[in-house]
Formats: C-alpha cells, sequence, structure tokens
C-alpha cells in the first residue's frame, strides 16, 4: 500500500502511524532508505555547518557575528519557498532525475560559496542551494516512505532524518575544525565533491519504478493540502525546529562568551549535540509508529523544559555542555513523526505535503534564527538565542495537543475536517 493509499483510507486506520495500519513493520528497511539518508547528511551539513564557523566567516567577510548568522537564514528562506516551488514543478519528472539534479544544483551553488568574495553573493549562492536542498529533502521523504510502507513509515522518516542528524555528529563538527585549520570556504569545497559524487549512487540505488508521474490534476493536489490536520502538524513542524535551532544557530557565542568554554572545544561540543539529535531521530522515529501524538507532545515539553535551563545554567560549562547534548538528543526528535503525519494528512499530494513540512521546518529556523540575532545585541547578550528559543518550543505544544484531540475524537470529525 503506497502512502497516498493510506491517507484515502478511511476509519482510524489514517491515524494508526503504526503495525495495524498495514500489518506488521518490516525488520530491515530497504536499503534504498539508507542511500537517501547519505544525500540527508549533506544537506543538513551544509544547512548548519556555518553555525561552527561563524566567527571565522565573520573576520573574513568583514561583518558581524549576527550578519553573518544571515547566512543559515537565508538559507532557511530559500528552503521556505523552494520546497513546495519544486515539488509542483517537478511533479511530472520521474523522482530518481529530480534527486539527481537537485544534488548537481547543490554541489554547483557550494562551489560559488567556496570561491565568493563579495558577502551578497554568498547570500544569493546559499539562497539558490536552499532550493535543490529542498527539492531532495521532499522528494527523498516521499521516497523513503513508498519503499519502506505504511508499517515503518516514520521509521523509514526517522532513519532519513538521521543522515541529516549524523551530519551534526560529523560534517558538523568537521567542518569547524577544517574551518580553523585550513579557512572556512575547505568545507564548502568538500561539500560541492560529496555532492556530486553522490550522483551515481542515486542513480544506482533509487528504483526506476520510482518515476511514475503524478496523475492527479494541478488542482486536486492544491485541494487536498486542506486538511485541518495538516496545517496543525505545520504548524508544530515550525515551532519544535524555531525553539531548537533558533538557540542552536549562536551555540559558538554562548559557549565560548558566556560558559567561558574555548573556541578549541566548541567543536567536541557541537559532536555532543550531533550524537544526541542522531539517535534521538531514531528513536523518536521508532516511537513515531506506535505512539505518534504521545510522541510529539511529550518531545515538546521536555524541550522547552531543557531550553530554559540552559537559560538559566549557561554561565557553568558543564552543565551548559550536557544541556546542548540533551537539546540534541530530544529537541528534534520528533520531527520523522510530524514529517510522517504530513504525508499522511496531505491525502493525493504526499510530496507536496511533504515539501510544505520541509517549508514549515524553515520558516521555524528562519524566525527563530533572525530573531535570536536580534536577541545578541540586546541585554539578554548571548543567552538571548535560548530565551528565544524557550518561548517558540513552548509554542509547539499547542498544535500537538490539538492534533492528538482531533484524533481522539474519531473519524467523524476527521472527516469532516477539511478547511475551505
Amino acid at each position: 500500500m503506497t502512502p497516498e493509499q493510506l491517507t484515502r483510507t478511511p476509519g482510524p486506520a489514517v491515524d494508526a502511524a503504526g503495525p495495524a495500519a498495514g500489518g506488521g513493520a518490516p525488520l530491515r528497511l530497504p536499503f534504498v532508505v539508507y542511500v537517501l539518508a547519505v544525500g540527508t547528511f549533506l544537506m543538513l551539513t551544509t544547512e548548519f555547518v556555518v553555525a561552527g564557523l561563524l566567527p571565522e566567516i565573520a573576520g573574513d567577510l568583514q561583518v558581524s557575528v549576527a550578519q553573518a548568522g544571515l547566512l543559515i537564514t537565508v538559507f532557511a528562506v530559500g528552503m521556505i519557498v523552494g520546497a513546495p516551488t519544486m515539488a509542483l514543478l517537478t511533479r511530472g519528472m520521474p523522482r530518481r532525475v529530480t534527486l539527481m539534479l537537485a544534488l548537481a544544483v547543490f554541489a554547483a551553488g557550494h562551489v560559488v560559496v567556496a570561491l565568493g568574495s563579495s558577502f551578497p553573493l554568498l547570500l544569493a549562492a546559499r539562497f539558490g542551494t536552499a532550493w535543490a536542498t529542498g527539492a531532495f529533502w521532499s522528494v527523498a521523504s516521499v521516497v523513503a516512505t513508498r519503499a519502506a510502507g505504511p508499517a515503518a513509515s516514520s521509521r523509514a522518516l526517522g532513519l532519513v532524518g538521521a543522515g541529516g542528524m549524523l551530519a551534526n555528529v560529523v560534517g558538523v563538527p568537521l567542518g569547524a575544525f577544517a574551518g580553523q585549520l585550513s579557512g572556512w570556504r575547505g568545507p564548502f569545497w568538500a561539500l560541492a565533491a560529496l555532492a556530486l559524487a553522490a550522483v551515481p549512487l542515486i542513480a544506482r540505488h533509487v528504483p526506476h519504478d520510482e518515476n511514475d508521474q503524478q496523475s492527479m490534476s494541478l488542482r486536486s493536489e492544491l485541494g487536498a493540502i486542506r486538511s485541518g490536520r495538516l496545517w496543525l502538524v505545520l504548524a508544530a513542524c515550525a515551532t519544535t525546529t524555531g525553539g531548537v535551532l533558533s538557540a542552536y544557530s549562536y551555540i559558538s557565542p554562548l559557549l565560548t562568551g558566556r560558559a567561558g568554554i574555548a573556541t578549541g572545544w566548541v567543536p567536541l561540543v557541537l559532536v555532543g549535540f550531533g550524537v544526541g539529535s542522531l539517535i534521538g531521530t531514531i528513536v523518536g522515529g521508532r516511537l513515531g509508529d506506535t505512539r505518534p501524538h504521545a510522541t510529539t507532545i511529550v518531545v515538546a515539553a521536555v524541550t522547552t523544559v531543557v531550553l530554559l535551563a540552559i537559560c538559566l545554567l549557561s554561565a557553568h560549562a558543564l552543565p551548559t555542555v550536557a544541556l546542548v547534548a540533551l537539546l540534541g538528543l530530544i529537541g528534534l526528535s520528533a520531527n520523522p513523526v510530524l514529517s510522517s503525519l504530513a504525508v499522511r494528512f496531505a491525502g493525493v499530494a504526499p510530496t507536496l505535503g511533504v515539501a510544505m513540512s520541509v517549508s514549515a521546518y524553515n520558516l521555524g529556523t528562519a524566525v527563530g534564527s533572525w530573531l535570536a540575532g536580534l536577541t545578541l545585541g540586546s541585554g539578554l547578550g548571548a543567552t538571548g538565542p535560548a530565551a528565544v528559543g524557550t518561548v517558540i518550543a513552548a509554542l509547539t505544544l499547542v498544535p500537538t495537543v490539538a492534533i492528538a484531540l482531533v484524533h481522539r475524537r474519531g473519524p467523524s470529525v476527521q472527516a469532516t475536517e477539511t478547511w475551505g
């Protein structure tokens, strides 16, 4: 059964998100899911490698650290616009081809960043690269769920997301080390080369039969995304990611300026966050196949507490390091669950549904990192981003609780949920 068929199934099975939705979950996921995880590793590395290179980039380009942080914000804005746009523009294109083209454009954008010396040019290149990233992420999520089947869709998305979280374990810290040793441009050259190397890997392992063109009209697809539950999921995507990444985007100034940690130790703290997020994403995906609504609510509540603790204890090095690792473990662990729900609630338009969730994630990142950057010059100083994150993370409880209540009220309510 495909995700499209699953979302057309009436009754409680739409929300089951577990074995009951389609039989027992497979013991092993298809190999193509692991291949797609390699691609998401590159995508998340490029989005957040800047976080570990902000001082070096700011010094070389003669801009402030807050201005250099716009390289993260503009990438998020590009994902907001690019993900749904590319989902619509490539809807008649074979998914395997879309993934390959996205990687090629991704590589080209990184070459421009590595060669550029103008800050506006770098912002433009990051914006363009984000379009390709949005296209890859949206299509990869649908390919993964179709390959795994409904009983393991959250687990498959958890693994694909784990590829992105592995970026925080390996890619971002290595980028920070490389930036300190050989200059901040080196990691961008490496990402361009790795993206080109991934193209034949995608060509070989993504099945040819994943090129089914959309048979639904554009009008039907756009009509399918008016689901009330889908928009609640999108709100949760924005706030859960915005809360965590508003703090993480400016974690280096917090660690060095507030907690008193030496610059050379910052990459190791980033490794701690990355290891936590890798484990959390995998575990969250597994829990999401059986208890999706409880998972999203608990994650939102615990993340809020952790971010508040960072605000209060950031003057102390050891507690701050431990809390950053805990933030990685908990903060993004509900993302595969939310992505899986977006596929289900989008009905006959799963690619567009995932694309909109990607946009929502990055809307939260863009708004959160922008607000966080503003607080650096306020009385809050280096703790400002964590304070912003606490407020945004707390807002996640509103849509997640609402989704759970709609689910509890049963199929009769869900059948009349469409807005418009």
